[in-house]
């Protein structure tokens, strides 16, 4: 019993000090811009290779996988209840 109320002990510590700088209002974590091209990695991409064409052609795809759900499987929250 004694070593769970210590493990438990570090791990608020722990969390305490990970969220010391949002309780600060400091900004919070944020992604980089760019990925992989910003660290000169583009071409080591699996999907594109490097290459922008791919890419989008890639993106457009899901895009048009995701437009042709059946709309009967989807639930729509925004509308009122009968209507």
């Amino acid at each position: 019993m004694l070593l769970w109320l210590m493990v438990l002990a570090v791990m608020l510590i722990v969390v305490g000090v990970m969220s010391v700088g949002v309780l600060l209002g400091r900004k919070p974590i944020s992604g980089s811009c760019g990925g992989l091209n910003n660290l000169g990695l583009k071409q080591g991409c699996d999907i594109c290779g490097g290459k922008d064409e791919v890419c989008e052609e890639q993106q457009r795809k899901e895009k048009l996988k995701l437009a042709a759900c059946k709309p009967e499987l989807a639930f729509d929250a925004s509308r009122k209840p009968g209507a």
